[in-house]
């Protein structure tokens, strides 16, 4: 297999390592076509792979029957870099593609030799790790502070800021899963979005068609990881 060029790459992490950083990866990166809903990280199970997102994005949600998703990670990031960099070798929490598309593969074990062969490489991907946690960290005040159709207008922008287009690949049943909340609920709050022009919602798609829109809609809720990601990595 020929080994892959960074110019080549899309995903924004391996596009802004220093060529000598790209380089202790690039003999170990393994690209492949994502299917939804593929796992990718099981809970409470060792980590043998990380994953750069190329296209499409991956779900964090909790385990166990009250699910709800905690994070998400697309081009702009590594899933599985959180628990692995801070020093553990598993994650309580379900880690699985949410929107089909390619990724990057690299063993856990050629990934750790490489950022102790770097520091460089290490601090950024614990930078990564950083606005991870600060999205985590306000999806929770989130959950706490707004009504669904706040929670929600947050959600499609930050699904939207992770596709190529605006069209998202999604279902009712789906959207209430990730919001924790009842499937009429999710259907009254695109209902909402969508009178008022700022979605088109078909089966099994959402259309963005104003994301100042839900922006506005979003308010507060959003733009916090996404700020701490352009300071410390760059525009998302």
């Amino acid at each position: 297999m020929l080994a892959l060029e960074q110019s080549a790459v899309r995903n924004r992490l391996l596009r802004r390592l220093s060529a000598d950083d790209f380089a202790l990866l690039q003999p170990h990166l393994r690209p492949f076509v994502t299917g939804m809903r593929q796992g990718l990280i099981l809970p409470h199970m060792p980590i043998t792979e990380l994953y750069f997102p190329e296209a499409g994005y991956a779900s964090i949600t909790t385990a166990g029957p009250s699910r709800i998703e905690v994070g998400i990670i697309g081009p702009e990031g590594l899933v599985g870099a959180t628990p692995l960099l801070l020093g553990s070798d598993r994650t309580p929490y379900d880690h699985f593609v949410q929107n089909a598309g390619e990724m990057i593969a690299i063993s856990a074990a050629e990934l750790l030799a490489a950022t102790e062969a770097s520091p460089t490489l290490r601090r950024l991907l614990l930078c990564f790790v950083q606005t991870l946690l600060i999205q985590t960290a306000q999806t929770a005040f989130a959950n706490a502070s707004y009504n669904i159709e706040v929670r929600l207008g947050r959600w499609l922008l930050m699904c939207h800021d992770r596709v190529n287009g605006d069209e998202l690949t999604v279902t009712h049943d789906f959207l209430s899963f990730m919001l924790g909340v009842q499937r009429t609920t999710v259907t009254l709050a695109l209902q909402l979005l969508e009178g008022n022009r700022l979605i088109k919602a078909r089966r099994g798609r959402i259309a963005i068609l104003d994301r100042a829109g839900l922006r506005a809609i979003a308010g507060e809720s959003y733009g916090v990881p996404e700020a701490e990601y352009a300071r410390l990595i760059g525009e998302i």
